[in-house]
């Protein structure tokens, strides 16, 4: 079931949450409970099982289903038909003039007339019928049923009993007249009523038959141009068959799903398994062929997979020919490599005869042993054996690799090589690597100690154009000026592009004074004062 919080899920979240839905709809997984306590059915869908959000509802529940609002005012009995409350002994002033009840008039009365000019006794006085007033709410105000009495059913019962029995007389007496006129046209005596009785029944049972058969038939149209012709179809439900859901009427017991109209749970988990119908569909899809069709839809899937022209649904005969075939292979692998390892391990549960050294526990060799367990004479304990080859020497070395360790490196010790598969140098290579060693030792020490001096800084003179202007610089105040206004000038000239030449000339060749009237007008992105310039 969703949250009832919108809350955002990942991807692996959502996957979870939809296999935790599909065990609870299989029933392998408890059913989710509310803020009662009671379980959620795992086939509601989710827009029934979800409350709106401005109810705030914090857990998953099916309150906002039910009717919260409820009036105390309304109720659902209903009137005591025929009801009597008070009969008077003598005539009272403003009753009915015919019946002389004070609950109707003589208009609405339904009681037999009463004689003029008769004497008000006991016996004519009818008593006062029982009024209530009800104030019924929506629901009850059209509830068709409300007030009706179950037993009234017992006469439409009685009139089709009524009807039935009429109609067995009927087809008797038609019967009796058929035989009557057939033993007059063949001259025969009277027939025996034991005969009449058997002709009936079996007449009767054709026309019961009749009837069911009527019952059983479905319409269906096949090829015709509306669909089909139309034919008869049997329907093989048994009629007497419960449905699954009526089994178990509790809750809290097995799901049923009406959108596939499948149960998996067993709705008696209790009852005795011999004289169960139905065990739920969990029963049957993890028993009998149910299982073999599934290992062949799955055969199916990863053959098409990896590639062979395989489809279920397409070809099943296909599917199925290649599913045996892959078992009779399978077989045949499975049985050759476990001969396979049979004869290379043996086999410790065959009946075969166990070596008689094994079997008494002694031989023929003689050991000796000292008092603390150590062998003295006899056999010699064989010393454990490397699946490496040893003492194997190459490129002319007399070690092995890995014998010599200097620096956080592995090497040869009888050259002190720190190469691999290098060519042994023997003591000469030893002395030119110590040489070498000694040499490059003398050449970081005379590198650092040239770097101890520090070399004389060289002046430089800045470019008048460059960020940093040197302090002894001179301008001409006259170029200055003159170099501001040509700068104003092009600015003017860039924002009005009427004015702007097609033939550009550049001139390479500037001064120090055309350089700082650009400096000066030029606009700083981090000038707090920039918005306010001209």
């Amino acid at each position: 079931m969703a949250t009832a919080s919108a809350t955002f899920k990942s991807r692996e979240d959502h996957r979870k949450q939809l296999e935790l839905e599909e065990a609870r709809k299989a029933g392998l997984a408890p059913a989710e409970v509310d803020e009662d306590g009671k379980e959620i059915n795992p086939h509601i869908p989710q827009y029934m099982s979800s409350a709106p959000w401005y109810l705030n509802a914090e857990r998953p529940s099916l309150k906002h289903q039910r009717k919260w609002k409820s009036d105390p005012n309304y109720t659902k009995s209903w009137y005591d038909r025929g009801a009597k409350t008070f009969q008077a002994d003598k005539y009272r002033k403003g009753a009915c003039e015919n019946c002389g009840a004070m609950t109707h008039n003589a208009k609405s009365c339904v009681e037999r007339p009463r004689q003029k000019g008769a004497k008000w006794t006991s016996m004519h006085i009818a008593p006062d019928e029982k009024i209530e007033t009800f104030e019924l709410d929506y629901d009850g105000k059209r509830d068709q049923w409300n007030g009706y009495d179950a037993a009234t059913y017992a006469l439409v019962i009685e009139r089709y009993e009524a009807r039935d029995e009429a109609r067995k007389k009927y087809l008797k007496e038609q019967q009796l007249k058929k035989l009557e006129e057939k033993n007059k046209q063949n001259g025969e005596g009277e027939v025996s009523d034991e005969e009449d009785d058997e002709d009936l029944k079996v007449d009767e049972a054709k026309v019961d038959e009749s009837k069911q058969m009527d019952f059983a038939k479905v319409e269906k149209r096949v090829r015709t141009t509306g669909g089909g012709s139309t034919g008869t179809v049997r329907n093989l439900r048994i009629r007497e068959d419960t449905a699954k859901y009526l089994l178990n009427l509790d809750v809290n017991s097995a799901y049923y799903d009406p959108k596939t109209r499948s149960m998996r749970e067993d709705p008696l988990p209790d009852a005795d398994p011999n004289e169960k119908f139905y065990g739920g569909d969990n029963q049957y899809r993890m028993s009998g062929q149910a299982l073999d069709f599934k290992q062949l839809n799955i055969h199916a899937w990863e053959a098409s997979e990896k590639g062979q022209d395989i489809h279920m649904q397409a070809a099943p005969s296909q599917a199925e020919l290649l599913y045996k075939n892959y078992k009779v292979i399978k077989e045949k692998l499975k049985s050759k490599m476990k001969d396979a390892i049979m004869e290379k391990y043996g086999n410790a549960a065959a009946e075969e005869e166990v070596p008689r050294e094994l079997l008494l526990g002694q031989s023929e060799q003689q050991v000796e042993y000292d008092r603390a367990g150590r062998l003295i004479k006899g056999m010699e304990t064989p010393l454990p054996k490397s699946k490496y080859e040893e003492d194997v020497y190459i490129n002319n070395h007399t070690s092995v690799w890995g014998s010599w360790w200097k620096n956080h490196q592995w090497g040869y010790k009888c050259c002190k090589q720190t190469i691999k598969n290098s060519y042994c140098t023997g003591a000469a290579g030893i002395e030119a690597a110590e040489a070498a060693a000694d040499l490059m030792k003398a050449n970081i020490a005379r590198k650092a100690a040239n770097e101890e001096i520090p070399s004389p800084a060289k002046e430089e003179r800045l470019a008048t154009w460059g960020t940093d202007v040197p302090d002894d610089l001179v301008l001409d105040k006259k170029k200055l000026a003159v170099a501001l206004k040509k700068e104003d000038e092009r600015k003017r000239e860039e924002k009005d592009e009427r004015k702007r030449r097609y033939n550009v000339r550049w001139n390479d060749e500037v001064t120090a004074e055309e350089m700082e009237a650009y400096r000066m007008k030029k606009i700083h992105l981090d000038d707090p004062m920039k918005d306010f310039l001209q």
